[in-house]
């Protein structure tokens, strides 16, 4: 936790707030902070600033905070990702909001699983801790929007065209004739498919939304390596 994530029902005034469960926790047995200290905080979706701890007790800490700074720019940037693996789910999610994306949407495809949907993760308390954690590591407060999609066809030929329109739009597929490009500054709209990638049928649809198909060379990467390794190649903002 490098930044305290405030959400509005911690402050108890415009400058004194009142932090409990996993954030006491880490300020406790983790950053072993003692009343007085100064710990860096933000508002979500607001300033970042110093909190001043005044108490700290067993259940609660109080601490006087005072914002001041913007966070860090967002990236140009919509990421349509196959639904991973549950198991990846979680760090792939929190992958996202550490490198700025703001713009997740969740598709379905012919690979992922069904039961993959099933996850617990995908619970509005569970996609929040998880884009939480990723905001408190890169010292963020901007809370990125996820929409959930579980029919291919209906958001590829209804939803993508929009998403796509006067953007540029790549999917990721090996075994496509261009690179992926870097030192993007335009807003961008990247398709990531799941474990095995995308099908021919599925990346044909994709391109006729507006897609163009890229590649990363001849390595097969994990979707947890390629989320990453093809967002901090497009982008210069999140490095």
């Amino acid at each position: 936790m490098n930044l305290a994530l405030l959400p509005d029902g911690d402050f108890l005034s415009d400058h004194r707030v009142r932090l409990t469960g996993r954030r006491l926790e880490h300020l406790k047995t983790v950053l072993r902070a003692n009343a007085g200290d100064r710990i860096p905080v933000g508002r979500v979706n607001g300033l970042i600033g110093e909190g001043h701890i005044r108490t700290l007790t067993d259940t609660e800490a109080e601490l006087d905070v005072t914002l001041h700074r913007k966070p860090p720019a967002p990236l140009p940037l919509t990421l349509v990702l196959a639904m991973p693996r549950p198991k990846m789910f979680r760090r792939v999610l929190q992958t996202c909001a550490s490198l700025g994306v703001k713009d997740l949407w969740l598709i379905n495809s012919y690979k992922v699983e069904k039961s993959f949907w099933q996850t617990p993760w995908l619970g509005d308390e569970a996609l929040q801790e998880n884009l939480t954690l990723g905001l408190e590591q890169a010292m963020d407060t901007v809370m990125p929007r996820v929409h959930i999609r579980k029919l291919f066809k209906p958001f590829v030929e209804d939803e993508l065209p929009g998403l796509v329109s006067g953007r540029t739009a790549l999917v990721a597929h090996p075994g496509t004739d261009q690179p992926c490009p870097t030192h993007v500054a335009d807003p961008t709209v990247l398709c990531i498919g799941p474990e095995g990638g995308f099908t021919d049928y599925e990346v044909g649809k994709l391109v006729e939304a507006g897609c163009q198909g890229v590649h990363l060379g001849l390595r097969i990467l994990r979707v947890e390596t390629a989320v990453p390794v093809l967002i901090s190649r497009l982008f210069d903002l999140c490095i």
